[in-house]
């Protein structure tokens, strides 16, 4: 038997599948280095401004990083100047600087940090690669800068920050975190599988194909970045979403394969039963939840973009693997499925089965017995949870969340405390002038310079830095001003001017980002009194800005294509109108309670010291919300379709409606709360980590799956079942199948 299974086509298919996995597994070494930090909002305008720049202006400064300074004496005096000459000189022979500015150029106070210290501005430019890969380089130089002038400047520091370093040290925290995750996250799942399953082998499949379906997705994800642009929460949600579907679809074919090898079959034939009793049900699964990492892909966002991608790549691997590898691996097995049995933990067999079911057969008879008191009793402390998500606020968390070990957070908070941190999150305002040249006519020159001083008033505003300020008001400067200067703030027509204006250090983020929205509703005619004026606005504070605009747009329509995707996925899976909206209904209650639970925990700050935030943030994570429904909506139908595939089949057995949702838990509970438990495992590992929007979407996640096993699936859902009688079939109906009288409050037959 065993040798006519592996001359199998099935057989065949598996190692076909395997040998793909295997030659993919080497790409997935080191992925973090295909994979960004920066993001990037497309069709933005922050994204036009770093075009224009790069394209019209040809700026050296397109893509920029700050050296901090500290322990010299002033650069003011002869003795700081020669100091600072000797740290400029040396990172202007650095590769890839393509344009150094200091005070030893424009002579600005703006340069000098208040308490002593300046800073330096270092333009990038990489052609071969990211600028990111610059960084470590730069750092490398700057500490032997530092080193050499140590004898005589025994306090001297040189330090990176900027949006390049920043972004570049998150990258490396994320990766620590997937790291120290995992070393959590896998030992405390073989605890839990064991348990499940009482043998080693048992056990060691689903966390086999869990770190297989990691592996296979960022291999994949790293090819795919070598072309377009992914973002570094690829990691984090593959090894997330890895583990815990990796994990949940093997268990459910286990789960299978051990009840057909329990009633008597051989190996090859349980593989058999298996794959066709589970295989369906996973499909449906996991082709719910690929629809909402689809409608993340229509977010023009490269990191929510880059989630979605990641998300399809985990349910496809994950489900492929599991109907493939995982019956191919069964059928060798056979009964040696229980070899490497725990002692402390009976053996499993039919009577064992029977037992571990007989307390979920009675729980769902009172279930049965009794619908509405289930339903208020689960429903109630579910909604008023859920009425909290009407507070939840997705503008940027007040605080410091960046990882406070990164040499570029500690040299942002240096600047912080010099009063200079403006110069990383400045504002880069573009204004045109279509009739006016900017460098020959004195009217272009004006409108400029009205522009700069209308910004330069607002009590928000550090230092506005454009061609007018540097010339103070003197056109005669152009004629004496360097190239890099010139072709930073001046268009090559001469029809446009970069504005840079920093804003004060005490202004918070969502202050700058109110800023950017009421400059760009007042408009450049405002600013400059030329009527014919256009502008850009640019920057980090804009890039938020866009950002949230963006999710706030496209919230609706995402929502609205998951829930009308997975209510066609649930039409075509069991051709049940009733079952379907069901789902929806109760899988948007879940989401919303998951939600609240989030507002509750981080943004007001109840028990947000368990998990290591010592307040409230005060709000999430714009991406938080749209990311987290995505994902909430296709995993909680997991178990859904688990316990209806189970009601189903029992219903066309012959079993009354009442009697089949008893049966239907006797034989999924046991699985639900096992595969729920290692999911809450994985995310909770999470969400105790450092990265801070990781944090929010792993406890999400947690919380989401807690509530959908507990007392969605195992209450509510089975109650509306038992209500809803043999209009739970409608239209379609039951087929062949010939249902006793239902035993429900509920069960007329639909005419």
């Amino acid at each position: 038997m065993i040798k006519s299974f592996i001359q199998s086509p099935r057989f065949w298919a598996a190692a076909v599948v395997l040998a793909g996995v295997l030659a993919l597994l080497p790409f997935s070494f080191h992925s973090e280095r295909h994979l960004e930090t920066a993001t990037r909002v497309e069709g933005s305008n922050a994204q036009a401004v770093v075009q224009e720049l790069k394209t019209r202006f040809h700026s050296p400064f397109v893509d920029q990083v700050v050296l901090v300074i500290g322990g010299l004496p002033s650069a003011e005096t002869d003795e700081g100047a020669a100091a600072l000459t000797a740290i400029v000189n040396g990172m202007k022979d650095q590769p890839g600087v393509s344009g150094v500015v200091s005070y030893l150029d424009l002579h600005d106070s703006i340069f000098l940090g208040k308490g002593g210290g300046t800073y330096v501005v270092l333009g990038l430019s990489s052609p071969n690669g990211s600028v990111e890969s610059l960084v470590p380089g730069l750092s490398s130089r700057a500490k032997a800068l530092a080193q050499d002038l140590r004898v005589r400047y025994p306090k001297v520091n040189v330090e990176l920050t900027g949006e390049i370093p920043l972004n570049f040290d998150i990258r490396k925290a994320s990766a620590d975190e997937v790291q120290h995750s995992e070393s959590l996250v896998i030992p405390a799942t073989l605890v839990l599988l064991l348990l499940a399953f009482g043998s080693f082998v048992a056990a060691l499949i689903p966390l086999a194909v869990g770190q297989l379906a990691i592996a296979t997705t960022l291999a994949i994800a790293s090819l795919i970045a070598t072309r377009f642009h992914l973002s570094i929460l690829v990691q984090n949600l593959a090894t997330m979403l890895g583990l815990g579907l990796g994990i949940d679809y093997t268990l459910l074919m286990v789960s299978r394969f051990r009840e057909a090898i329990a009633t008597g079959h051989d190996g090859p034939s349980a593989s058999l039963i298996a794959s066709k009793r589970a295989g369906r049900t996973l499909l449906i699964s996991a082709s719910t939840l690929a629809i909402g990492f689809v409608a993340l892909i229509t977010v023009p966002i490269s990191e929510i973009r880059s989630i979605g991608v990641a998300g399809c790549l985990v349910a496809a691997t994950s489900v492929l693997m599991a109907n493939s590898l995982v019956p191919a691996v069964l059928g060798i097995l056979g009964r040696h499925i229980d070899a490497g049995r725990m002692p402390f933990l009976p053996q499993m067999n039919v009577h064992r089965s029977e037992r571990t079911g007989t307390r979920w057969r009675h729980w769902g008879q009172r279930i049965v017995a009794h619908p509405w008191l289930a339903l208020v009793l689960a429903g109630v402390p579910l909604l008023a949870l859920a009425w909290q998500a009407t507070h939840l606020d997705t503008s940027l968390p007040k605080g410091d969340w960046l990882p406070k070990a990164a040499e570029s957070v500690h040299a942002l908070h240096t600047l912080e405390q010099m009063d200079r941190a403006g110069i990383v999150q400045s504002m880069r305002v573009i204004i045109e002038l279509p009739n006016d040249s900017i460098s020959q006519s004195d009217a272009g020159w004006a409108a400029i310079d009205h522009a700069s001083k209308t910004l330069a008033s607002d009590p928000r505003c550090e230092r506005v830095i454009s061609m007018t300020t540097l010339a103070s008001g003197d056109r005669s400067f152009l004629t004496d001003v360097s190239r890099d200067t010139r072709r930073t703030f001046l268009s090559g027509d001469g029809h446009a001017a970069l504005l840079e204006v920093l804003p004060k250090t005490s202004i918070s983020l969502r202050e700058q980002v109110d800023w950017v929205r009421e400059l760009r509703k007042v408009g450049a005619p405002a600013l400059t009194g030329s009527p014919r004026s256009t502008m850009l606005v640019g920057g980090i504070p804009a890039l938020n800005g866009d950002y949230e605009l963006i999710i706030e747009k496209r919230f609706l329509p995402v929502t609205g294509l998951v829930v009308l995707g997975t209510l066609l996925a649930l039409l075509a899976g069991f051709r049940s109108a009733v079952v379907a909206i069901k789902a929806i209904v109760l899988n948007l209650v879940s989401v919303a309670a998951a939600f609240g639970a989030l507002v509750l925990v981080f943004q007001k700050g109840y028990g947000s010291g368990l998990i290591g935030i010592p307040v409230g943030t005060g709000s999430v994570f714009p991406l938080v919300p749209i990311v987290t429904f995505a994902i909430v909506f296709g995993l909680s139908m997991d178990y859904e379709v688990f316990l209806v595939a189970r009601v189903l089949e029992a219903r066309k057995s012959g079993l009354s409606e009442g009697d089949a949702i008893a049966e239907a838990l006797a034989r999924t509970a046991g699985l639900i709360t096992s595969a729920a438990a290692i999911m809450i495992v994985v995310f909770a590992a999470f969400t105790f980590g450092n990265f801070l929007v990781v944090k929010m979407i792993g406890f999400t996640l947690a919380v989401a799956v807690l509530i959908d096993a507990t007392l969605v699936r195992m209450v509510i859902g089975p109650a509306l079942l038992c209500l809803a009688g043999d209009w739970n079939w409608w239209p379609a109906g039951l087929g062949e199948a010939t249902p006793q009288e239902a035993v429900c409050e509920v069960s007329s037959k639909p005419r």
